[in-house]
């Protein structure tokens, strides 16, 4: 295995964070990426290969001896670990089986069920006639109702009348516009304060993060669809105890129960939360790095990254792999007109000559070229982010540097209240 070669999938901003930070790793490794973006174009090199070809970039990484991060959850689902360590590869992420904590979420309310994780009350409905008339009475102000599979962040609603929650069942089980629509989750909606807890597993050795908070919703004061992230901070506030509590009734119960029922997981594996009166519940699993939390997470990073992720996959792990940097750091998200239903794309960025600040990175996403100019090419373009002495001197690094006189595009919108 050559150390020197470091294959990255995925397009993201957190594909683009992740790569900044092994771009500073002592073994000085090569990048590619699959696909990768305009950002990550100018530390290393872009295979035009989708992140859900599993045999091309398999074929690719073979061809380099790379160390393979993978980024997007679609790959996960597709099988890329099983087909990695079929070839001796060495790869960071969990496998299809595991990876079901993240890409059936019924798979995961029945994980919990039987292991005993505090999660919201739950039901799993698989026919449209019984899941329209769950809303005959008048429930729908008190659960959320999800997509069974991988939506991007967007198969999550919280209705607000009766007609919001029948809209929703046909969204996701009429329209299909998320999955195959074979079935809907429906979940009490808690109250409390949302937690993003990511940690590091070898399948035994659990290792945080530090825990960050994230903005699902498009708009200022938590308004408008869910997105897939609109900004996050880190660190949120987490005392000894908590994370004692969180530690010994989800987190090992989570790893341990994964272990013995012969799937074992091994990568980065995303506890959302809800800390809520009665105690922490999970809310959702993610099978990697979150984002947008990752972006804020690297910032404050002190640690050689790439070691880290070597030895999560070789079943190392130990807590010194993972040591960050006091104060705080926030990422916020520029979005493209119509974002999140229907993104325009092709918008010239201009203003990122303007960052300066060493403690501010412009992580990219949906991003191209054009000639010389950087082009918008998804829903959401830039993630911007800074580190500082607290998360107020963090965002007030960023906002400065948003707007007509510093970066912006046409029909670009952002939350003007991440870390607020």
């Amino acid at each position: 295995m050559n150390p020197e070669n470091v294959l990255i999938v995925g397009s993201g901003a957190r594909e683009d964070a992740v790569s900044w930070k092994i771009n500073q790793s002592l073994s000085k490794p090569r990048l590619f990426f699959t696909p990768g973006n305009a950002g990550t174009s100018q530390i290393g090199r872009n295979l035009d290969i989708d992140p859900t070809d599993v045999s091309r970039i398999i074929s690719a990484a073979k061809e380099r001896n790379a160390f393979i991060f993978v980024g997007p959850e679609a790959a996960l689902e597709k099988g890329i670990v099983n087909a990695a360590k079929e070839e001796g590869l060495m790869i960071f992420g969990p496998t299809q089986e595991a990876a079901l904590l993240e890409t059936k979420k019924s798979r995961a309310i029945n994980f919990m069920q039987r292991h005993n994780i505090p999660h919201p009350e739950s039901v799993v409905i698989a026919d449209l006639g019984v899941a329209v008339h769950f809303f005959d009475e008048d429930v729908w102000n008190d659960v959320v109702i999800k997509a069974d599979g991988l939506a991007a962040g967007k198969g999550v609603f919280l209705p607000n009348s009766k007609e919001e929650a029948i809209n929703a069942v046909e969204r996701i089980m009429v329209k299909k516009e998320f999955d195959d629509g074979s079935k809907i989750i429906i979940q009490e909606r808690l109250k409390g304060k949302e937690m993003s807890l990511i940690v590091f597993t070898d399948g035994r050795n659990i290792v945080p993060l530090l825990p960050a908070q994230d903005y699902k919703r498009v708009g200022d004061n938590n308004k408008g669809p869910n997105t897939g992230g609109m900004g996050a901070f880190a660190p949120a506030p987490m005392s000894k105890a908590l994370y004692e509590k969180l530690y010994n009734a989800i987190l090992k119960p989570t790893v341990d129960g994964m272990r013995e029922e012969g799937n074992i997981f091994q990568g980065g594996l995303y506890f959302g939360l809800m800390l809520t009166d009665e105690g922490p519940k999970v809310i959702e699993y993610n099978a990697r790095l979150g984002d947008p939390e990752t972006q804020p997470l690297m910032m404050l990073l002190k640690s050689d990254l790439l070691p880290a992720l070597k030895n999560t996959a070789e079943g190392k792990l130990k807590k010194s792999d993972l040591i960050f940097n006091k104060g705080a750091a926030v990422c916020v998200v520029l979005a493209a007109e119509g974002y999140p239903s229907n993104p325009k794309k092709g918008d010239t960025i201009y203003g990122l000559d303007k960052v300066t600040n060493p403690d501010v990175q412009v992580f990219h996403a949906g991003t191209g070229r054009e000639n010389e100019n950087f082009v918008t090419k998804g829903g959401r373009v830039l993630g911007v982010s800074a580190s500082g002495k607290n998360i107020l001197d963090a965002r007030n690094k960023i906002y400065s540097l948003i707007g007509e006189n510093g970066i912006h595009f046409r029909g670009m919108h952002y939350r003007k209240d991440i870390g607020a």
